[in-house]
């Protein structure tokens, strides 16, 4: 039987006990109708998870006791930053939960010629709901750690630290790319004794970047890509991507 999964605030593990508070509390007791004797696990957010038992369920808090700690196995050992064009609000959102169960480490949104918003602080507002969207994918999908998600940048700042970062970095395009992704990959694999550990990628909006972005990106260094004849969706792109990048990087 799969055990629900939290991620909780470091200071709420004791030693061998663990209090959940809140609406955490409130899912364990209320939604989830957990009881004395069932087992959950608990993360901190460092890499580590702790089967628990529980022991005590009351209207203000859980108690219990930590069973086994263990590093936890959903870690991906490549990283990759999604620096992802600004979406409709919920297309952004399955871009977030959908990267967040494949393995995606951090996402970064951008704004872009294209993007449906012009302005940092019409998404700034965004990002408690979208911190939570993250959560629930990672609980979800056995992630050790939550992925980070940045304040958002302009395209041309994005461009500059996608590369500054000491990443691999690629910008998608349909029409302005000399090499497939997974052509760029088996290059990299195959010039290189011990391949990247990380890996930038900028995804456009709807319409796609622009040729003076595709342009711009290139004077900072990062490689136009595309994944194929077929056109894919703004929300689609970046999840395919990443997918194919942790596919060839991580074959054992």
């Amino acid at each position: 039987m799969t055990q629900h999964r939290f991620f909780v605030p470091p200071e709420w593990i004791h030693e061998k006990s663990v209090t959940l508070y809140g609406a955490t509390a409130h899912q364990v007791r209320n939604v989830l109708r957990l009881r004395p004797g069932d087992r959950i696990v608990v993360l901190d957010n460092t890499g580590w998870e702790c089967e628990v038992e529980l022991q005590q369920v009351s209207s203000s808090s859980v108690i219990g006791w930590i069973i086994e700690e263990r590093p936890a196995m959903g870690e991906p050992r490549t990283r990759i930053v999604l620096y992802q064009a600004a979406l409709k609000a919920r297309k952004f959102e399955f871009v977030l939960q959908k990267g967040t169960e494949l393995g995606v480490s951090e996402f970064v949104p951008i704004i872009c010629e294209r993007s449906v918003v012009g302005d940092v602080s019409d998404l700034d507002s965004k990002l408690e709901r979208w911190q939570h969207v993250i959560r629930e994918a990672a609980e979800q999908s056995h992630r050790g750690r939550l992925p980070i998600l940045r304040a958002a940048m302009m395209f041309a700042l994005a461009c500059q630290e996608a590369v500054a970062a000491n990443a691999c970095a690629f910008i998608l395009s349909e029409h302005d790319a000399q090499f497939s992704l997974k052509h760029a990959l088996a290059n990299i694999t195959s010039n290189e004794r011990k391949p990247p550990a990380a890996f930038s990628l900028l995804v456009g909006p709807e319409g796609g970047f622009t040729n003076e972005e595709i342009y711009l990106a290139a004077q900072y260094g990062v490689q136009a890509v595309q994944l194929g004849p077929r056109v894919l969706r703004a929300e689609t792109a970046g999840l395919v991507a990443a997918s194919v990048i942790l596919y060839e990087m991580e074959q054992d």
